[in-house]
């Protein structure tokens, strides 16, 4: 008859390979993820000026979020064929000043 200490460890592995399975599952999301993002990428980048680009790339390298956010708005665009040619610095300036939200200017007065 298997003792109390021989079913806490059983019970602890299965457990742990429980937790290990969700582990790589997650992991497994990610890289998938993560090739999405590379692939519309690959796809927005033919279309963005050398200026675009490299404010894209800025953009990417200090607010990652929404770098995706502008990616996406940019991919959704090109798959509907509403960009001809390439797309402007000037351009993603204005997509960005769309996505950013405004802020509320605060006054303050001295009586």
């Amino acid at each position: 008859m298997p003792g109390l200490d021989d079913i806490r460890k059983r019970k602890l592995e299965e457990l742990m390979q429980l937790q290990q399975g969700k582990s790589q599952q997650q992991a497994d999301e990610q890289a998938q993820i993560q090739q999405q993002i590379e692939h519309i990428e690959n796809i927005v980048r033919q279309f963005l000026t050398k200026e675009a680009l490299a404010r894209y790339g800025g953009l990417k390298t200090a607010h990652r979020e929404k770098a995706l956010q502008l990616l996406l708005v940019l991919f959704q665009t090109i798959q509907k064929g509403q960009v001809h040619g390439k797309i402007e610095d000037s351009l993603l300036k204005k997509i960005l000043e769309q996505l950013t939200p405004k802020k509320k200017e605060i006054r303050i007065k001295r009586v």
